[in-house]
């Protein structure tokens, strides 16, 4: 994620005097705003495509991390096994 912290970043006072001015920027570059309170971040505003392809990766990430998990613990089995195992519960001959 690419962020300008010279153009999107912005103080709560900024957003409150043009808030749709921000909204057209999240849309138009694609990228985050960064809305500071106190001279701290506080929210970021991202486009709702953006935001569900961050989201569909972090999941995706969550489920890789589990089964990195899996594999580190030992808890696996090979493909053979799995497809008989597969092949044995569903009734399919082969």
């Amino acid at each position: 994620m690419s962020i300008s912290l010279t153009e999107d970043v912005k103080t709560i006072q900024e957003f409150k005097a043009g808030p749709l001015k921000v909204l057209e920027q999240v849309r138009e570059t694609g990228r985050p705003v960064v809305i500071t309170a106190d001279g701290k971040p506080d929210v970021v505003i991202l486009d709702a495509v953006s935001f569900e392809r961050r989201l569909k990766a972090f999941n995706l990430t969550r489920l890789l991390s589990e089964a990195e998990a899996d594999v580190t613990e030992g808890r696996v089995r090979s493909a053979k096994t799995f497809l008989d195992e597969f092949c044995r519960d569903k009734k399919i001959s082969g």
